[in-house]
């Protein structure tokens, strides 16, 4: 089947994190593919390794939708780009209506695109422990909000046949359809590290466990159903609130030490008509001396860093280039262009030592929110002046600061200050918050 526009939409919800949702919605998002139709597929909030898994399920490159980061204009523009297609499932972030105290509509909750664009939710319902008490949640999500519609209901973790009578008997006596039922399997659920899920890059066997997803939804979940609950999303923007890109010929890091890059960004790059040029640090690589500019985004370096270390043309290279060009560093990059990090282990490896920081994972601290930044000077992610959102996720602490002028003052989603942030040297910058767009 050939792809429409607006796809067909709905949001894969649910009242935590843990309850499924990821499995679900790559399942629905497999399955459908399966049966010909055009899929395409997005994360409502911060997340770098849900959009991976997602693309794996359908094909194409997916999307995130962030209200709080993200004004109305820049999100209509995203959602209606990846609406080019039959079905677009949205999942959501930890529970549906979990954001942060904000201006209506802006507080980063799946919820509030569901309101804004009329989007139904299938909620899944982790029903492992109960049975009729989930009508009292199913109740409370229908009731919770007049602007938000659950439109059905998917019993998740479902231990027998009786138990499955049971709760979607209660389910459809207060008028919510259940549109499927999944059994409890260890084997379905997904690996996971200290920043959640593992990349979809580094699972083993990861098209035979998605296949395995969408053969499991399949047989689970009433297809169907689910598309005549789903409506047309028919919505428009402007990009002019996206991160200009930092270069005409941008060197990206990308490996399984980098891989934290929101695909919006790039194709916002790649829109302004910057070309990105991918090397990988874990192959020992440089960045290409032709290029103009070199981002270093987060990951996992700090599970790397024996061979980062030891990366000699990586690092030699990397020092080079930003000796007459601007390099930045986001969370892990950051990290990266300090002088050391210390491992879980408690061992040190020097690092690129472009910004005197000095990073542990063995004093871990997690660090976790929404951080609206204002530059402080020039630099790769924005001019001097500029408000830039973002957020911010990770354990590392600063064990050492170093002596470099901090980059921006920033403060987290309710707009209190947090005070100075990042730093800069040189043509050398680097925060531990991701940016997603302009203030």
């Amino acid at each position: 089947m050939s792809a429409t526009s607006p796809a067909r939409a709905f949001i894969v919800g649910a009242a935590r994190s843990g309850s499924g949702k990821t499995s679900v919605a790559i399942g629905l998002m497999r399955a459908f593919a399966r049966a010909g139709l055009v899929v395409r597929g997005a994360k409502a909030g911060p997340d770098y390794i849900d959009p991976g898994f997602h693309a794996a399920a359908t094909g194409a490159a997916g999307v995130n939708l962030d209200s709080w980061a993200m004004p109305p204009d820049l999100l209509g523009h995203l959602a209606g780009a990846q609406a080019r297609a039959d079905v677009l499932v949205i999942e959501s972030a930890m529970g549906l209506f979990d954001g942060v105290p904000a201006p209506p509509g802006r507080s980063g909750a799946a919820a509030d695109l569901a309101r804004a664009w009329g989007v139904p939710v299938l909620l899944v319902l982790d029903v492992s422990g109960q049975s009729q008490t989930v009508a009292a949640i199913a109740r409370g999500f229908a009731s919770h909000d007049a602007g938000v519609r659950i439109a059905g209901v998917v019993l998740n973790r479902v231990a027998s046949d009786r138990h499955e009578r049971l709760c979607r008997a209660a389910v459809e006596a207060i008028g919510l359809p259940v549109v499927g039922a999944v059994r409890r399997d260890p084997d379905m659920a997904l690996p996971e590290r200290h920043l959640g899920l593992v990349q979809a890059r580094e699972h083993p066997a990861l098209e035979a466990f998605i296949e395995r997803m969408g053969a499991v939804m399949a047989g689970s979940i009433d297809l169907d159903a689910v598309l005549s609950l789903a409506t047309p999303l028919d919505v428009a923007g402007d990009a002019a609130a996206a991160l200009p890109p930092p270069g005409q010929r941008i060197a990206l890091a990308d490996d399984a030490a980098f891989a934290f890059v929101y695909p919006h960004v790039l194709a916002g790059w790649r829109r302004a008509g910057a070309e990105v040029v991918r090397f990988s640090p874990l192959a020992d690589e440089a960045p290409d001396a032709g290029c103009d500019a070199c981002w270093l985004p987060g990951g996992y370096p700090e599970l790397h860093a024996g061979r980062l270390a030891a990366a000699g043309r990586f690092l030699s290279g990397l020092r080079a280039f930003a000796a007459t060009r601007p390099v930045h560093g986001e969370c892990g990059g950051f990290m990266v262009l300090g002088r050391a990090i210390e491992d879980a282990g408690g061992v040190t490896h020097p690092m690129a030592g472009l910004l005197g920081h000095v990073t542990s994972l063995a004093q871990r601290r997690m660090n976790l929110g929404y951080r609206e930044a204002r530059l402080i000077a020039d630099a790769p992610i924005g001019p001097a002046g500029a408000t830039v959102r973002g957020h911010e996720f990770h354990y590392a602490r600063v064990t050492m600061p170093g002596d470099d002028a901090p980059l921006a003052g920033i403060a987290d989603g309710e707009g209190r200050p947090l005070g100075p942030s990042g730093a800069r040297r040189g043509h050398v910058t680097g925060t531990f918050f991701h940016a997603i767009s302009r203030g």
